[in-house]
């Protein structure tokens, strides 16, 4: 395949990759999601109070930035597709476990299995889009894998929310765990060995590895921007619903148009922001649609009573915008680390993503309140501006990442032609493209 390596499309096996890992994303995305609005039948039928359910909540997002940072010390010493495998059986085991929890201690522990695997699993992707596709498709790949959650938002978690009415709350992570099981077996057949790595990897003591990894400067640069990112969306996403209902006067019943109309456009500029960025420059790209989120922030958070329509129009440009700078930021960063170091350095990365939301729920819990009055949303506004400073920080700290492996070395492998064109299979392929 002539194109293989180049700037031309994926080949069949490349596709074949990315349905797997999106495959994998998805089922960890809804997982991940719908326990929140699931929140009301969990309260009554564990009798929760809301630090209970908020225990149940962080007890994901704790456990998987604490696997991440575990994970960065250990991860590249194995070849991607076992150690995804891995993770992967964790994940499903921990979703089972949810399935069948039938008291408080049994959900919350089975909520920190689930996120100690399942937070490892986006790194885990990426890093083996970092392994199979070339700096240059990076952009295209990654769009595409992060349509997984704008496939979440418009199928995964409605479907989850019915099951749950309907059957029960544990029925959502029942079925998850049942639709895991093809997914695996798929990932088994499907996905390279992809070990090069293992033979440039570093030997030495773990916590020498993992504060190589912290302290290296481009490596820190990397976990900024990422650490911005994702404090700037999660100071206001998560209030949004709330606020809509409250300030803007949209009915609860309403709100699935917004997040459905939101998804399916994320999921159409998703791939179009990675084309874009994979032709025009990947910081070039992000710098033109950071502003367009930032601006969006400011009109949500500051959105005044409006009908159904603005604000659906509303919540899909913010949707679509945070997507749209997420594709070129997360090639960016993939593209930051070099390769026989790129497990490690995105199982770290993921804890920072991980812990960087939790604080920027925490930072905006601290500052909202409820009007005792009306019961509206106070303080939204504050919130708002606090996103938009930070989203503006990222623009100069996208500018200062370097990229580590603009031409990298083993286009055979990344591109997967030959194991494509049936001439070597993708282990062969792997070898034949080591440098000697």
């Amino acid at each position: 395949m002539a194109d293989g390596s180049s700037g031309g499309s994926m080949s069949p096996r490349e596709r074949l990759v990315i349905l797997v890992l999106a495959a994998v994303q998805f089922t960890s995305i809804v997982d991940f999601m719908v326990i929140m609005p699931l929140g009301p039948q969990l309260e009554r039928a564990m009798n929760l109070s809301p630090a209970q359910f908020s225990a149940i909540v962080a007890s994901y997002t704790y456990a998987a930035g604490l696997a991440g940072l575990v994970a960065t010390m250990v991860i590249d010493k194995f070849a991607r597709r076992p150690a995804f495998l891995a993770l992967f059986v964790g994940f499903l085991v921990g979703t089972l476990m949810c399935g069948l929890a039938t008291t408080y201690p049994l959900l919350l522990a089975a909520r920190f299995l689930t996120g100690a695997f399942g937070g490892v699993l986006g790194g885990m992707a990426m890093a083996i889009v970092g392994d199979v596709f070339p700096e240059e498709r990076r952009g295209r790949a990654t769009g595409a894998l992060m349509s997984a959650f704008a496939l979440a938002s418009v199928f995964g978690v409605p479907v989850g929310l019915t099951l749950g009415q309907n059957y029960g709350w544990q029925m959502p992570f029942l079925v998850l765990a049942a639709l895991g099981v093809p997914i695996l077996f798929l990932s088994g057949w499907a996905l390279p060995r992809l070990d090069a790595h293992l033979g440039r990897r570093v030997e030495g003591d773990p916590l020498v590895r993992l504060k190589e990894t912290l302290i290296h400067p481009n490596h820190l640069r990397a976990f900024a921007l990422m650490a911005t990112l994702m404090f700037g969306a999660f100071t206001v996403i998560p209030s949004l619903s709330i606020y809509l209902v409250a300030n803007v006067g949209i009915k609860e019943g309403q709100l699935p148009f917004c997040y459905i109309v939101g998804g399916l456009l994320t999921m159409v500029g998703s791939p179009i922001s990675g084309r874009f960025a994979d032709r025009h420059g990947k910081l070039k790209v992000y710098r033109l649609v950071a502003p367009f989120f930032a601006l969006m922030i400011l009109v949500s958070t500051n959105l005044p009573p409006v009908p159904l329509a603005v604000a659906v129009l509303v919540m899909g440009a913010l949707m679509v915008s945070n997507a749209g700078r997420m594709v070129p930021a997360m090639a960016m960063i993939t593209s930051s680390v070099e390769p026989h170091q790129r497990g490690g350095f995105l199982g770290a990365n993921s804890a920072v993503q991980h812990i960087a939301a939790g604080m920027g729920a925490s930072v905006a819990g601290m500052i909202l309140a409820k009007s005792p009055i009306d019961g509206k949303l106070l303080h939204f506004p504050t919130v708002g501006l606090i996103s938009i400073a930070t989203t503006l920080l990222s623009l100069w700290l996208a500018g200062r990442l370097r990229l580590a492996d603009a031409s990298p070395p083993m286009d055979l492998v990344h591109s997967l032609a030959a194991a494509a064109e049936g001439t070597v299979d993708a282990d062969e392929a792997v070898v034949m493209a080591e440098p000697a």
